[in-house]
């Protein structure tokens, strides 16, 4: 898959971490093909326990034309790796054989076999993948099934059929597999699906119901085009709906989506929200009727429970939403509603909703922004008070070389090496910011005051980084955790193209707090960028501070209009 590279660190982290989750067995790469992994093999056998080592599976090819497999290098780079299982590919279609490899068929009933053979030989399991195998099924059938012979006749434990392209359709796999496996009696045979038609899931479900006993798929799907099949859709759908009892990791079921999490985070990768099961939307619900019809029953909307898959029910407030929803949320913050009744905080939850009605007709987006959709309630919430006060700020941008041709070069070359960021991009502290904030809860404030005003000032690459580290610059002295705090992605969206520079802004920005991993966003609209910008900060630097802040006693429980 593009974009993907795994240092040998990373490799065995991962492998360590799907041994955990109790895989049957973990391809770990092609040692004769590249240095790192060959370093990795060399390296798990001293650094991976013997329950990991054992189920690693070393990845390579059937020998070449015209070569014993005793006298093939790349062979003996798989025995020499000691991967206790061996899994090889070899062409399992009549055309591949005599225009892709141009080999004469017969010789490649042989290079199967004398390779399965000569493996076995020295004592490893081997496995066949045999590619192609559907398409070539349906091209020459009498000679595919010659492979898989040539396999079992080399003493292959395994016999994997491969829809390398991925262009079978499910009906086809079903047919296909069904007519295979009654051949063959006696021999297990495992499924390898790619995606190319968005079925590799669905295919290898299907094939299980047809008699194959092994899944070869990958943790959130990732493979070569657009990926192989997602062990993470697959796996729980085994569990939950097709009643496969003996998988060795069915008790760990619950630990999916956070493995599915490790993977992305180890390989750089935003998680894709939309996922089945592990899916930060997953059991996502936005629309009323939904939210209600799931505090009468969580079954009503969801196929299976949250918690199986180590996910959790998420309730989304937008337009779309009913009173339920913010209800729902209430209930989960455990706020202190004060002595009114249910239907007093009903009726109060129905004006924070028409409110996020408007907003999101402005432009706002709360699906995305828990953390605005905390503070709003919160702000309406006896008992809490906002820890600081953003009372004025300024920003400035300034610049000496504003000629479009020769900017970025000119400021390359006067800064030297070594001062661009990740991108590429030259970098400058030119722009600066000034904040004047009201502390409530900082230790120096006057003896007669309640509260502190401080004023700090900061450069930054760009208004907004520089505003950033105002702000925390600010409010450091009286919450030092904001030194845990990081601001890990902004994405900004015009809204209204057509209006050119006038047009409105909608900003949103994820922080994570580095001491406990937690991750939040906020959200704001403006047609001001740096004030949409500054009070999306604003948000995400008070929602930080949430559980810390002093309580104070408001005039009543929903005394404030809701924040926004």
């Amino acid at each position: 898959m593009e974009s993907i590279s795994v240092s040998c660190d990373d490799k065995l982290k991962i492998t360590k971490r799907l041994s955990k989750f109790n895989v049957d067995y973990i391809e770990a790469g092609w040692p004769g093909s590249n240095p790192k992994d060959e370093e990795f093999f060399a390296r798990a056998q001293s650094e991976l326990d013997v329950e990991t080592f054992s189920k690693l599976v070393a990845f390579g090819s059937t020998r070449r034309k015209g070569i014993l497999a005793k006298d093939d290098k790349q062979i003996g780079t798989l025995v020499d790796s000691m991967a206790p299982t061996v899994c090889i590919v070899a062409k399992a279609h009549l055309w591949q054989v005599t225009d892709i490899i141009r080999a004469d068929p017969e010789e490649n009933l042989e290079m199967i076999r004398d390779s399965v053979s000569y493996l076995v030989e020295q004592g490893r399991t081997v496995m066949v993948d045999l590619e192609h195998f559907f398409d070539g099924y349906r091209f020459d059938k009498e000679y595919t099934l010659k492979c898989c012979q040539a396999a079992v006749d080399g003493g292959a434990e395994v016999l994997v059929m491969c829809d390398t392209n991925g262009g079978s359709m499910t009906w086809e796999i079903d047919q296909i597999t069904k007519d295979t496996l009654s051949k063959f009696d006696k021999t297990t045979f495992g499924i390898h699906c790619h995606n190319d038609c968005g079925l590799a899931v669905a295919n290898s479900l299907i094939s299980v119901q047809s008699g194959v006993g092994l899944i070869q798929g990958t943790i959130n799907g990732i493979g070569e085009r657009t990926g192989n099949a997602d062990l993470c859709s697959i796996v729980p759908s085994l569990a939950l709906h097709c009643g496969c009892e003996q998988m060795t990791c069915k008790d760990n079921l619950d630990e999916i989506t956070s493995l599915s999490r490790f993977l992305d985070e180890t390989l750089n990768r935003s998680p894709d929200g939309s996922a089945p099961y592990v899916g930060n939307s997953a059991f996502a619900h936005k629309g009323g009727l939904h939210v209600a019809a799931l505090e009468r029953s969580p079954d009503s909307y969801q196929h299976v429970e949250p918690s199986k898959v180590g996910n959790q029910l998420r309730v989304l407030i937008s337009e779309l939403s009913g009173r339920q929803n913010i209800m729902g949320r209430i209930k989960k913050l455990d706020l202190d509603l004060g002595e009114h009744d249910d239907n007093f905080v009903a009726e109060r939850a129905l004006v924070i909703l028409d409110r996020v009605k408007k907003l999101e007709s402005m432009g706002y987006t709360f699906e995305g922004a828990d953390a605005s959709v905390e503070l709003m309630i919160l702000h309406s919430t006896q008992g809490y008070c906002p820890p600081f006060q953003v009372l004025d700020y300024t920003a400035q941008v300034y610049d000496t070389n504003v000629d479009s041709a020769s900017r970025v070069m000119s400021k390359m070359e006067n800064n030297g090496p070594g001062r661009e960021d990740a991108m590429g991009i030259p970098r400058h502290n030119l722009a600066r910011a000034t904040v004047k904030v009201r502390v409530t809860d900082d230790p120096n404030h006057p003896d007669d005051q309640d509260f502190l005003d401080i004023l700090e000032v900061s450069e930054g690459n760009g208004p907004v980084d520089a505003l950033a580290n105002a702000l925390q610059k600010a409010l450091a002295p009286s919450h030092p955790e904001l030194q845990n705090l990081q601001l890990i992605d902004y994405k900004v969206r015009i809204l209204d193209p057509e209006s050119a520079t006038q047009a409105a802004t909608r900003v949103m920005i994820e922080f994570k707090d580095v001491k406990t991993n937690m991750k939040w966003t906020t959200v704001s609209v403006d047609r001001n960028i740096i004030s949409a910008s500054l009070n999306a900060l604003v948000d995400g630097f008070e929602y930080a501070l949430k559980e810390v802040v002093a309580s104070c006693v408001m005039e009543d429980i929903f005394g404030n209009d809701p924040h926004p």
